[in-house]
């Protein structure tokens, strides 16, 4: 789990500058009425570590499989009102909170990767898979807020959000 807690941290790394120069106005300009803002977008990613930082933990404790509850994620966004938050402050949040999860990765205890959990009755799915999915998710987003930067997701078609 170390690779991936490492790939982790430096897409963080990679991300982090060039966000950090994103204008709070640009941040908060939708492309379109019904899409979310660059804030939004990295307030979905906060809203993911969190309820992510969650699945790990449990799927952890948990002897063998635990059943998770889904969250709705334009509500999650919305209920938060990321757009008025600050942008500096949603980047920082943002970093940290990934960090965390690098950190929970990295330590995830080896014979518990095997354990496996379903969200809302879905198919099972191992700790290893989740915490190796976290980063496509994290990087499809980011790929979403910084065209440029060159994040490549293994399921880019996946998400239309």
């Amino acid at each position: 789990m170390e690779q991936i807690a490492q790939h982790l941290l430096e897409t963080i790394e990679k991300a982090l500058p060039l966000l950090n120069q994103i204008s709070d106005a640009e941040a908060l300009s939708k492309p379109r009425p019904e899409k979310w803002s660059k804030k939004e977008i990295l307030g979905h990613l906060i809203d993911s570590a969190s309820n992510n930082q969650h699945k790990f933990v449990r799927t952890m404790q948990a002897e063998q499989h635990v059943d998770f509850v889904g969250y709705a994620q334009n509500f999650w966004v919305e209920a938060q009102a990321y757009n008025k938050a600050n942008w500096l402050e949603v980047i920082a949040l943002w970093e940290n909170y990934n960090r965390h999860l690098a950190h929970i990765i990295r330590n995830a205890p080896t014979e518990k990767l095997e354990n496996t959990i379903s969200i809302e009755g879905s198919e099972h799915f191992t700790l290893r898979f989740i915490m190796e999915d976290y980063g496509e998710h994290l990087k499809h987003h980011l790929k979403q807020i910084l065209p440029e930067a060159g994040f490549t997701s293994s399921f880019e078609n996946l998400y239309n959000t």
